[in-house]
């Protein structure tokens, strides 16, 4: 009698563990299957502000328009200035992946000059800046390139332009702007953003980044898109 009812117990608590265990593990399987999106809907990020285009946006587009703007092809020398990699991704506001998304930069070289024919000073761009690139994001939605830290010029803090094409999406024209500039307080293009916290998403703090080549910057901006 002792025996069968210890077997009893035993059949008992091996029935409640096999009953936890599938509950666990439908716990699991649940939250694999949930999309991304869900988790991160109930807080949505903050979209990133559009701002002017500028004057400067390429008339024709160079022969070399690849994601190194320090390199031209055909010049011996590399462009001036300190080399900054400008990396991050393209999201949605759920913080999802905005899949073949075509990211465009653009800026002055290191004189404050524009690779542009109405840009004062012209004729004195830097020939080792390419001055415009262009790449798609790749399967994780993370774009990145190599450039020059961007400098201040009459009437402008120092900033790099962006255009992010989504397929099927629509568009986005804003600008980066460094973290620490003195000149960030007066401009006029970065302060039109009236939403503090909008702002502050397109001002990218530089670090060093000696462990990717010696000498060269680096900084994250993650570009939101209204979807």
């Amino acid at each position: 009698m002792h025996t069968s009812h210890l077997r009893s117990q035993l059949k008992c608590q091996l029935i409640k563990s096999h009953l936890r265990r599938r509950d666990v593990l439908a716990g699991v399987a649940a939250l694999l299957a949930r999309p991304a999106s869900v988790s991160a809907a109930s807080s949505p990020l903050i979209v990133t502000p559009g701002q002017t285009e500028g004057p400067f946006y390429p008339v024709a587009l160079p022969a070399d328009r690849d994601a190194d703007l320090v390199r031209v092809q055909g010049q011996t020398a590399q462009a001036l200035g300190q080399i900054t990699h400008v990396s991050g991704r393209v999201l949605d506001r759920r913080g999802g992946i905005v899949g073949g998304a075509m990211v465009e930069i653009w800026q002055c070289d290191a004189h404050g000059i524009y690779s542009h024919p109405r840009a004062p000073g012209h004729d004195r761009h830097d020939p080792g800046f390419q001055g415009y690139g262009r790449t798609r994001v790749d399967v994780s939605g993370r774009y990145a390139f190599r450039t020059i830290r961007p400098v201040a010029y009459p009437g402008r803090t120092p900033h790099i332009h962006f255009k992010v094409h989504a397929p099927g999406l629509g568009r986005l024209t804003t600008q980066l702007y460094i973290a620490g500039e003195p000149r960030n307080a007066s401009d006029g293009v970065l302060n039109a953003i009236g939403d503090r916290a909008a702002r502050e998403s397109v001002i990218v703090r530089l670090e060093d980044a000696g462990e990717i080549e010696p000498g060269a910057l680096k900084g994250t901006f993650d570009i939101v898109l209204d979807i």
